[in-house]
């Protein structure tokens, strides 16, 4: 798996890296938003594509 498609997931709660991802950046050119599951917070929260 390729490094330059690979995401970090950031809860914006708590701002905890929590998830890694994969994106195809040439066809999505904005930042992702899913919700997802904290480990921290302990409930499905949104998570953001950080750098």
């Amino acid at each position: 798996m390729s490094q330059d498609n690979m995401i970090k997931m950031e809860c914006t709660i708590c701002k905890t890296v929590t998830h890694h991802s994969r994106k195809n950046k040439k066809i999505l050119k904005n930042r992702l938003e899913l919700s997802k599951y904290c480990k921290q917070c302990k409930k499905n929260t949104l998570h953001k594509e950080t750098k």
